[in-house]
C-alpha cells in the first residue's frame, strides 16, 4: 500500500511569524523616547507578530550588545536579534521589514 501524498505546500497553513524588536534605549535620550512610542503603536497594531523588549543600556545585557553592535548613538534597535538601527527610528523602513515578512509568511516557499 502507498501512504497518501503530503499535502501541497499552497494547502499548508502558516502561522505568522513574530518579529522580536528589541530597544536598548539610555536614560533622559529624547529618541528612545520616541522610538518606545512608535514602537508601542507597531506591536498594538501587530499584537500576534510583533514582541517588543526594552533593555537598559546600563544593565549587563545593554552594555552587551551595545559592545556587540557598536552604535552610534541611542536608541541601539534589534530586530529579530540584528542590527536594525540607531539614532531615531526610522518609522517606513521598519513598516516595509514587517509588511515583506507578513507578505512571506502568506505566500507558500518555492519548493
Amino acid at each position: 500500500m502507498f501512504a497518501a501524498p503530503p499535502p501541497a505546500v499552497a494547502d499548508t497553513p502558516r502561522r505568522p511569524t513574530a518579529v522580536d524588536i528589541t530597544v536598548v534605549h539610555a536614560p533622559a535620550c529624547h529618541f528612545c523616547v520616541d522610538a518606545e512610542k512608535a514602537l508601542v503603536e507597531v506591536a498594538a497594531r501587530f499584537p500576534q507578530r510583533v514582541r517588543v523588549r526594552l533593555v537598559e543600556l546600563e544593565s549587563p545585557e545593554g552594555a552587551l550588545l551595545t559592545t556587540q553592535h557598536r552604535p552610534g548613538m541611542s536608541p541601539l534597535v534589534l530586530v529579530n536579534g540584528e542590527f536594525f538601527s540607531a539614532g531615531r527610528l526610522p518609522r517606513k523602513k521598519l513598516a516595509a521589514l514587517l509588511e515583506r515578512n507578513a507578505r512571506d509568511d502568506t505566500c507558500p516557499a518555492a519548493g
